[in-house]
């Protein structure tokens, strides 16, 4: 269910992962189709935030609808209205709680019913007793009957092997109740398992030639704060715009990366010469706010923002230290006051993070001796 749909909400600066799916909800006797979110932390959307119990209140009273009647009223918002003519639903209310509670979980990384099937079919093809084919047979019933097509991930197949081989020889298909398993089918079955087992260790095998795609090192918060002076060890605090780290660019020396980017920003000289001796960055930002951008700067400033970074590590050694230690960790920076180069509590860009991230990168190819193009 998750598929491609990832969307998120932001709860007290916390940005929480969801996905969505599509839905009808039922009010005052006419059917909208909606966006039915579902969110890590086990909140529903659908027209409000509910809980799972609350959820399912919500199905049973008919407010989420899975039953849509001849006749009925219906309209997509701001798109269409029209009324049901023959309606075919493909959803119990008990298959869509159950998809909910599976895409809770894969937000969450922990095993879907899918997944959790598969585990108990590998238990029983390494010890084929009946008990633990009860016990796979159990995990396979427990998908969503909407889910169970496609447990395999295989379009051509289907279901048909799992069916048969939870089943046994001489059992009954769920599909086909009246039809009993052969021993050729059942030993087919078994083959096509033995087959995939092998198909996915030699993939888990291999290594991707351009390495992970993401990071193995966990996220690393630089958090706003306002530092007035250098310190011995300033640990991450050192990694910070504002931090009082000298940087002297083309001739003129700016008591921080902030300096020099508010400096660089304004078009009057003689304001850039006091922004750059401002007393500290939030003087310099204050100052320069107060004078008109220089033309294009808009569209400059993450060059401009990038060349002071590159020049900040490497004029200070012990803080481009600092920021090798943080790995390939994704560096999440705070700016309060701009969505551009702050996160912003997931609703920022985060470019600030990003370009520390780049510079890092170049710092460790420095070190590694790969020579960058250009």
């Amino acid at each position: 269910m998750l598929g491609d749909r990832i969307i998120h909400r932001v709860a007290d600066g916390v940005r929480i992962p969801g996905t969505w799916r599509h839905a009808f909800i039922c009010n005052g006797g006419r059917y909208f189709l909606t966006d039915l979110a579902i969110y890590a932390d086990g909140l529903i959307d659908c027209w409000g935030l509910v809980t799972l119990e609350g959820f399912e209140e919500k199905l049973r009273s008919g407010w989420v609808a899975t039953t849509l009647p001849d006749g009925a009223e219906a309209s997509a918002r701001d798109l269409a209205m029209w009324k049901f003519s023959e309606p075919q639903s493909w959803i119990e209310p008990e298959w869509l709680l159950a998809e909910v509670r599976d895409t809770i979980e894969s937000l969450n990384g922990r095993p879907d019913s899918t997944e959790r099937c598969m585990e108990a079919v590998e238990a029983f093809l390494a010890d084929r007793t009946e008990e633990k084919r009860d016990a796979a047979r159990e995990a396979y019933l427990a998908i969503p009957v909407s889910k169970r097509l496609y447990a395999l991930g295989d379009m051509d197949h289907k279901d048909w092997p799992l069916q048969v081989l939870v089943a046994g020889p001489g059992g009954t298909l769920e599909s086909r109740p009246d039809e009993t398993i052969s021993r050729k089918a059942y030993d087919s079955a078994v083959s096509y398992f033995e087959e995939r087992a092998q198909s996915i260790a030699t993939h888990r095998s291999r290594v991707p030639a351009d390495g992970p795609a993401t990071s193995y090192a966990p996220a690393v918060h630089l958090y706003q704060n306002f530092p007035r002076k250098p310190e011995d060890d300033p640990g991450l605090k050192g990694l910070r715009n504002d931090y009082p780290a000298p940087l002297d660019i083309d001739g003129v020396t700016y008591a921080s990366v902030a300096h020099a980017y508010w400096a660089l920003s304004v078009a009057d000289l003689e304001a850039r010469a006091a922004i750059a001796t401002a007393e500290h960055a939030f003087a310099a930002r204050q100052l320069a706010s107060e004078t008109a951008r220089r033309e294009g700067w808009e569209q400059a400033r993450t060059a401009v923002m990038t060349g002071l970074l590159r020049a900040k590590y490497a004029q200070h050694p012990d803080l481009a230290e600092i920021l090798l230690v943080t790995d390939d960790a994704t560096l999440v920076y705070d700016e309060l006051d701009s969505g551009y180069w702050g996160d912003n509590g997931g609703r920022g860009r985060n470019w600030t993070g990003r370009l520390l991230e780049l510079v890092r990168s170049e710092l460790h190819a420095e070190r590694a001796g790969i020579g960058l193009p250009g």
